[in-house]
């Protein structure tokens, strides 16, 4: 009798993490696992899932990510897009579901008509198992707005992959799920793939200052990811004379981003560049290899693609301490962790590693040789194959 691989359909339709979809997808692939990658194309990064060899099916059409749109038009378009696309996705799984679908993202969870929750459950009604990564416990600063509502979800897939024990802990205790329903597998590393950029041609695109250390933060800008902490930290650096810069590189909503220009001016501080805009993949890793220090001062975190980065890019960092962060970092070992709120260790940390470049040099190599990279999404993928298996 032959053996049938399961038949899967990662989901992650509106394109929500889309370098995880696709990094996870890739690795699955190369692992013989008969994945269909169900999502829409990229706004931001049109070749995000064909530069890594995956053909996306995302129901029926796929063409708002591929047009440049303001912002109202694309979200208003990309709606539209998403219904015809979710009921195409449902006839042909009326007919022919999936063995396994592998959700990565609800977006339309938190609305009155969580339409792609009512598809999951369709899916299941039909025989298909459902598998759910945590990105998010709950959506970030929402407090417990959605507490009921991701209870319930958690309650409904049969299966929960998570990135750390500390969450799992937390999926038992808050959210009753069975420990034989959740499985640890580690976040993989992002854009280690991409060419390496040169120094000079980094300096001379963000018109950075030859030869001062460069710290940088990089990220979608929310308020848990204490920017404001680092920018009090930050003055005391100044206040030293320093001549360290600091990079604060992302997008976010406009009341953050003048939040954040308003802090820069009231404390006169000189050396910070906001850079609110969305970077290129290569523009990103062009920055961290310039940069000689990157640090993560988030209040909070179930997972972060951001620090995914600076471990796969092999950076001196300075985080944050805590739970999720200290299963991969350590602190005075391989980085310097600080508590979330104390703006004078935070400072003391990045001086610290500002002024001593042996110090920066022995923290990197730590994390290098750490080793992420194509061989730690292989063994990801296998371990999230003997999910599914075990689903089935």
């Amino acid at each position: 009798m032959s053996y049938r691989r399961p038949r899967i359909f990662m989901m992650d339709l509106l394109a929500t993490v889309p370098y995880y979809t696709a990094y996870l997808s890739k690795a699955l692939l190369a692992d013989g696992a008969d994945v269909t990658v169900g999502s829409i194309s990229y706004y931001l990064d049109k070749d995000c899932f064909t530069s890594r060899g995956i053909n996306i099916d995302p129901g029926f059409m796929d063409l708002i990510g591929r047009l440049s749109l303001p912002r109202l038009p694309r979200r208003v378009l990309k709606l539209l897009e998403s219904l015809v696309n979710l009921l195409a996705l449902t006839a042909r799984f009326l007919f022919s579901p999936p063995d396994v679908i592998h959700v990565q993202f609800l977006p339309m969870l938190k609305w009155r008509l969580p339409l792609d929750m009512w598809f999951v459950l369709f899916c299941r009604a039909r025989g298909a198992r459902i598998v759910l990564t945590v990105h998010d416990l709950l959506p970030h600063d929402s407090g417990d707005a959605y507490r009921r509502t991701f209870f319930k979800l958690y309650q409904t897939v049969d299966r929960v992959i998570c990135h750390s024990d500390h969450v799992k802990e937390r999926l038992l205790t808050e959210f009753s799920v069975p420990a034989t329903k959740v499985d640890v597998i580690p976040h993989g590393p992002f854009f280690y793939d991409l060419p390496e950029t040169g120094k000079k041609e980094t300096l001379s695109l963000f018109e950075l200052e030859d030869g001062a250390v460069m710290v940088l933060w990089q990220g979608i800008i929310f308020p848990y990811k204490g920017v404001d902490l680092l920018l009090r930290a930050w003055k005391q650096v100044e206040a030293t004379g320093s001549n360290a810069t600091l990079m604060i590189v992302g997008t976010g909503s406009q009341e953050l981003l003048a939040g954040i220009r308003e802090e820069i001016l009231k404390n006169n501080l000189r050396r910070v560049e906001l850079i609110a805009r969305f970077i290129s993949a290569q523009e990103l890793v062009a920055l961290y290899r310039a940069a000689q220090v990157v640090v993560y001062p988030y209040r909070a975190i179930t997972t972060s693609g951001a620090l995914a980065t600076g471990l796969a890019l092999g950076k001196a960092i300075v985080a944050s301490d805590l739970p999720v962060f200290r299963e991969l970092l350590t602190d005075r070992v391989n980085a310097l962790l600080v508590d979330p709120e104390d703006t004078n260790a935070l400072s003391k940390a990045l001086l610290e590693l500002i002024l001593d470049s042996e110090l920066r040099e022995k923290y990197a190599s730590q994390i290098r040789a750490m080793d992420f990279g194509d061989q730690s999404w292989l063994t990801i993928a296998r371990k999230t194959i003997a999910c599914y298996e075990a689903v089935l």
